[in-house]
């Protein structure tokens, strides 16, 4: 049986994945992939540090250059997250002639061209599954299965933490805080979890997804970014009423040749697959001229589900042939050069809540102010249940019009008198 050297760097939850996946699949990979792959170098900040794996003596370093200068390690595998020391080794490596995988996410995100570009000119293989929704095989799909069609729509539930707090709070009736907490106490949220819960984590994996769809540069800057902080159980009430759920949803479109891209809470009808997505679940929908919808469902984060997107990679690039000295093409995104539509432009519905003084005119005082925007409204919901007698929940639902129209009303709405504060706005997608 032929051997391949691999390294990884980082030993955390992702990389004890993929060393398990390694030792207990190990007969399995070696007839899928026709090597025995040797985990030869494991590289670590402290390597006093438990690591919750048995690793041999003489594995574990901390020195990356015993990785680099090591000629017999073919492939270098990065779990270590975060941009630096990240980006620089994996450059490093591909001087070397050493394939990499990664799952690095941010890194992708902000400064995924510099590595395609390293990649293509040393001809090295680049694969990056595990960087978006964990054991899904999504990159794949993209990159090679669906390359026959011109992919129209994407919607993505591509954060597991987020989607395990809001399936609380729909399914259960909880509370954000409490629900956080719960997710922080199970592991599915991290002490800090501003990356989860403000959006980012789907920010940067939208950018990666919307670059490989579309075959464009994707500056992850312009993609539109809201979290899940403003979102209540009377919100979750509302959209139940209105035979909708609420998801954090990742969203691309190519319109007319511009891109829409954006992340935010978002009503759907529960009708729609993606409504169904719970738990910590990931779920990616895309609509293809070709091939019509396609939803790719799984476990989204985890050390197994992630180790095996890593591991899937691993055996990709082995089955290559490795040693065969031909450039590799693995510049996937820079086809065409599509421009990224400003927010102001995106059209959608609105479902708005306000609280306002309950007295006469003043919804025809609310209405006026949308009238002079050119929004018109679909439904209104006026409910006495605030505590404070003098006040009523007001809740709003619009026909399609302009995020930019939306904001001025809203602007000017928040100055009225008879408004005492705007207390959410949530965009509903109802599908085509």
């Amino acid at each position: 049986m032929k051997k391949v050297k691999i390294a990884l760097l980082g030993l955390g939850n992702v990389g004890r994945g993929v060393w398990n996946i390694l030792k207990e699949n190990e007969e399995e990979i070696m007839k899928r992939s026709g090597f025995k792959v040797e985990v030869a170098k494991v590289l670590v900040r402290d390597i006093n540090k438990p690591r919750g794996v048995e690793v041999p003596d003489g594995i574990v370093t901390t020195d990356f250059n015993e990785i680099l200068n090591d000629d017999s390690i073919k492939i270098v595998v990065e779990v270590m997250g975060g941009i630096e020391p990240a980006r620089e080794y994996m450059l490093k490596s591909m001087s070397r002639k050493k394939q990499i995988v990664t799952a690095n996410k941010m890194l992708l995100a902000t400064n995924g061209d510099e590595l395609y570009k390293k990649a293509d000119e040393e001809g090295v293989m680049f694969n990056y599954e595990a960087s978006v929704a964990g054991g899904i095989p999504i990159i794949q799909a993209i990159n090679e299965s669906l390359t026959g069609n011109k992919i129209k729509e994407l919607y993505g539930i591509v954060n597991g933490t987020t989607n395990f707090i809001l399936s609380k709070m729909e399914l259960e009736n909880g509370k954000f805080d409490d629900v956080l907490k719960l997710a922080q106490e199970m592991g599915y949220a991290e002490a800090d979890p501003t990356s989860d819960i403000e959006g980012y984590d789907a920010q940067y994996k939208l950018a990666i997804l919307a670059s490989l769809a579309f075959g464009t540069k994707i500056d992850v800057s312009k993609v539109y970014r809201e979290g899940i902080t403003k979102i209540t159980d009377v919100d979750m009430e509302y959209a139940k009423s209105f035979g909708m759920v609420i998801k954090l949803l990742a969203i691309a479109k190519d319109v007319d040749g511009q891109l829409e891209l954006r992340v935010h809470p978002t009503m759907i009808p529960e009708t729609h697959p993606l409504a169904n997505v719970y738990d910590s679940f990931n779920a990616v929908f895309i609509k293809g001229n070709a091939v019509g919808d396609l939803m790719f469902y799984g476990r989204g984060a985890g050390d197994l589900p992630t180790g095996s997107a890593v591991v899937a990679d691993i055996i990709s690039i082995v089955r290559t042939n490795i040693d065969v000295d031909n450039p590799i093409s693995v510049v996937k995104n820079n086809l065409w050069n599509k421009e990224i539509m400003d927010v102001a432009n995106v059209e959608s519905k609105y479902y708005i809540r306000a609280t306002v003084q309950d007295r006469p005119g003043v919804l025809g005082e609310v209405s006026a102010v949308f009238g002079n925007y050119e929004v018109s409204m679909h439904s209104v919901i006026q409910k006495g249940e605030i505590k404070n007698k003098s006040k009523v929940a007001l809740v709003l639902v619009t026909h399609m019009t302009t995020e930019e129209k939306v904001r001025k009303a809203l602007d000017e709405l928040s100055k009225l008198n008879a408004v005492e504060s705007i207390e959410n706005l949530i965009r509903i997608e109802e599908f085509e």
